[in-house]
C-alpha cells in the first residue's frame, strides 16, 4: 500500500477530497440553476400546465382527377393548440383548428387525454371555445394586456408546431395592428406581428410576455415567409371570448345581464352595460350602471370572469350578487329561469335552427317589403353556432321560406321541421330577404323539432 507523507494512505486522501469537493456541490449547483432560471424559463414553466394540445381528423374536399370537375373527400390529421381559461375544463383555441373535427382530442402537459366537445365558435374572428372534463380543476392561463405592448419586447410562442407538443420559441414583438389576408375565406384585421418561429399547430395556443402572462392567440403564419407570425392581441380575444361564454350561459338559465370590463387595469368588478326587460336580472333589482364586484364567494375582475362563474348553472339557482351602487355596498339575489323564447315551439325552432322569429302583421310586411312574398317572420336573434349562423343569417332579416314552403307563421316553420321526411330534405333550402333583397342558403338541419322539444324542456 502506497502510504503519503502524513502517514495516511493515498486512497484516503482521495476519497477525503472527493467528500470535500462533494459539500461544494449543492452550492455550486445552486448557483448554476438560479443563473438558468431567466425569465423565459419561468415563463413557461408558469404556463405550461395551462396550455393544451389538440389534434382531431378533418375531411377536406378535393378534386380526384385534375380537371374532371369530380369533387371527392379526403381525410387529414389536423393539430393545434388551446388554452385553459376555466378550471372546469373550458378552453379557448381558434376557430379553424375545429373546424370539421368530429372528434376532437385534447392531451394536457400530464400526458393525460381527454375528449372535447364544442361549446361555442366565432369564424369571422376565428375563435372557438371547448370543454373537457378532468377530474381535477385545471390550471388557467394567466392572462395579461395587450394594449400596452411595445414593439421590440420579447416574447414567447408555447403550442404543438408540427405535433411536437409543447414546443417553445421566443423572439420579439415585430410589429402591431397588422391586417393579414391568410385566404381567400379568412382576414384578420389588427394582429401582433412577431418574429418568435409560429409554425403549423401553433395556432390557438398563447404568445406569451417574460412575466408569463398570455397577450395574444397565436393564429397564422405568412406562406412563402421566414420569420414572420401573427397572434391575435388578447384584449379582442377576451372579448370574444366573453361574448360567446356570455351567450352560451344564457342557454341553459337565463340572467338577462349584459356585463363589459371597468377601464383601467386595476378597477375592480365589472359594469352592468344593460339590463334585459323582464329577466331575472330585472327583477333582482339589478340596474345599468351597477358594478358587480363578486358573484357568491368569486370576485370577478373582468367580464369574462362574471360569465364564467354562471357557466353550468341551472333555472331556478338563486345566485348572490355583491353590487357597487352610488358608493354603497349592496347584495342581491339572482334567480336564474328559463328563457321564454326557449320554450313550447318557439324554444323548439330556436334549438333546432338557432333562430329566434317574430311574425310580422301583413300591413307592415307590405309598407316595407316590394316583392312577391305574402309575408314572412323577423329574425330577432340568431344563436352564434348554429346552423342559422353559419349560412349567415342576421338579425334583421326576414325569412320568407324554406324548401318549397312559405314561412308566415312559426306554426309554418315548424311543418318543415316536423316533416318525416326533413332528413331527406336536409339540407333545407331557405330565403331570407335583406333590405330589398332576396337571399338564400341551405340549412343544414339534422335534428328533429321532437328532440329539440325534448331538450329545452329538460
Amino acid at each position: 500500500m502506497k502510504v503519503s507523507s502524513f502517514g495516511m494512505p493515498t486512497s484516503c486522501w482521495v476519497l477525503v477530497w472527493i467528500y470535500l469537493w462533494g459539500i461544494g456541490l449543492p452550492a455550486e449547483s445552486a448557483e448554476s440553476t438560479s443563473s438558468r432560471m431567466s425569465p423565459i424559463v419561468r415563463a413557461v414553466q408558469r404556463v405550461r400546465p395551462a396550455v393544451v394540445n389538440i389534434r382531431g381528423e378533418k375531411t377536406l374536399p378535393t378534386t380526384e382527377a385534375a380537371g374532371s370537375g369530380v369533387e371527392g373527400a379526403r381525410r387529414v390529421n389536423g393539430m393545434g393548440t388551446g388554452v385553459a381559461i376555466d378550471p372546469r375544463g373550458y378552453i379557448l383555441t381558434n376557430h379553424h383548428v375545429i373546424d370539421g373535427v368530429k372528434e376532437i382530442q385534447v392531451t394536457l402537459a400530464d400526458g393525460n387525454r381527454y375528449m372535447a366537445k364544442l361549446v361555442a365558435r366565432d369564424p369571422e374572428t376565428d375563435l372557438a371555445i371547448i370543454k373537457i372534463d378532468p377530474p381535477t380543476p385545471m390550471p388557467v392561463i394567466p392572462i395579461g394586456r395587450s394594449d400596452d405592448l411595445l414593439p421590440g419586447e420579447t416574447v414567447i410562442a408555447v403550442g404543438n408546431a408540427y405535433g411536437y407538443e409543447h414546443t417553445v420559441t421566443r423572439g420579439i414583438i415585430s410589429a402591431l395592428h397588422r391586417a393579414v389576408q391568410v385566404s381567400e375565406a379568412q382576414y384578420y384585421e389588427d394582429l401582433i406581428q412577431t418574429d418568435a418561429s409560429i409554425n403549423p399547430g401553433n395556432s390557438g395556443g398563447p404568445l406569451l410576455n417574460e412575466d408569463g402572462e398570455m397577450i395574444g392567440i397565436n393564429v397564422a403564419v405568412r406562406a412563402g415567409a421566414q420569420g414572420i407570425g401573427f397572434a391575435i392581441p388578447v384584449n379582442k380575444a377576451l372579448d370574444v371570448a366573453t361574448r360567446l361564454l356570455a351567450d352560451y350561459t344564457q342557454k341553459t338559465a337565463w340572467h338577462g345581464v349584459k356585463a363589459a370590463d371597468l377601464p383601467g387595469a386595476e378597477a375592480e368588478g365589472v359594469r352592468v352595460e344593460a339590463v334585459e326587460e323582464g329577466s331575472p336580472a330585472a327583477q333582482a333589482g339589478l340596474k345599468p350602471g351597477d358594478r358587480i364586484t363578486a358573484v357568491g364567494d368569486e370576485k370577478v375582475r373582468r367580464a369574462l370572469d362574471f360569465y364564467r362563474t354562471l357557466l353550468e348553472r341551472k333555472a331556478g339557482e338563486q345566485i348572490p350578487l355583491v353590487i357597487q351602487r352610488g358608493g354603497q355596498s349592496q347584495q342581491l339575489a339572482l334567480n336564474l329561469a328559463s328563457h321564454p323564447r326557449r320554450s313550447g315551439s318557439a324554444g323548439a325552432i330556436w334549438e333546432t335552427l338557432g333562430l329566434e322569429l317574430k311574425p310580422i302583421s301583413e300591413e307592415t310586411f307590405k309598407q316595407q317589403y316590394k316583392t312577391r312574398y305574402r309575408g314572412g317572420l323577423l329574425v330577432a336573434a340568431v344563436r352564434p353556432d348554429s346552423p342559422a349562423a353559419e349560412q349567415g343569417i342576421l338579425a334583421g332579416d326576414v325569412l320568407v321560406g324554406m324548401h318549397i314552403w312559405e314561412t308566415i307563421s312559426l306554426e309554418n316553420v315548424l311543418y318543415v321541421l316536423q316533416r318525416p321526411d326533413l332528413a331527406r330534405i336536409s339540407p333545407v333550402k331557405f330565403y331570407v330577404l335583406r333590405g330589398q333583397e332576396t337571399l338564400y342558403g341551405y340549412l343544414p338541419v339534422v335534428t328533429t323539432v321532437a328532440q329539440a322539444s325534448g331538450r329545452s324542456s329538460q
